[in-house]
C-alpha cells in the first residue's frame, strides 16, 4: 500500500495463498522456474510411475543379477546454495580498529 492507496496487505496475502499449485508464484517459491507446472497431481503421478516400475523390477521373472535397471520419473530438482567461505574469526582489538576508522 503506497499512500493509502492500492489494496490492502490482507487481501494480498489472501490473493497469494489462493493460486493454484502450478503457477509461477508458487513455482518460485518452491524453487526455481523448473518448478512450473509441478502441482500435486504430477508429483503424485511420477511417485506413482516410480512405484510401478520398483514392483515390475521386483516381481519379475529376472535371471540372477539382470534386471533391468528402470530410470526415474524426471522430477525439477532444487538449486543448491553456494556454500560459503568461513570467515576468520576477529579479535576484540581488530573489531575496536574497525569501529574506530568510522
Amino acid at each position: 500500500m503506497i499512500a493509502g492507496r492500492g489494496p490492502s496487505p490482507a487481501l494480498v496475502l489472501l490473493l497469494i495463498q489462493r493460486l493454484p499449485d502450478t503457477s509461477l508464484t508458487i513455482a518460485l517459491a518452491s524453487g526455481g522456474r523448473e518448478h512450473f507446472g509441478w502441482g500435486q497431481d504430477r508429483h503424485i503421478s511420477a511417485d506413482l510411475f516410480d512405484a510401478i516400475n520398483q514392483n515390475t523390477r521386483a516381481t519379475g521373472q529376472w535371471g540372477k543379477g539382470k534386471a533391468p535397471k528402470i530410470p526415474a520419473y524426471p522430477r525439477p530438482q532444487a538449486k543448491k546454495a553456494e556454500k560459503k567461505k568461513a570467515k576468520k574469526p576477529r579479535s576484540v582489538a581488530e573489531i575496536y580498529k574497525h569501529f574506530q576508522r568510522r
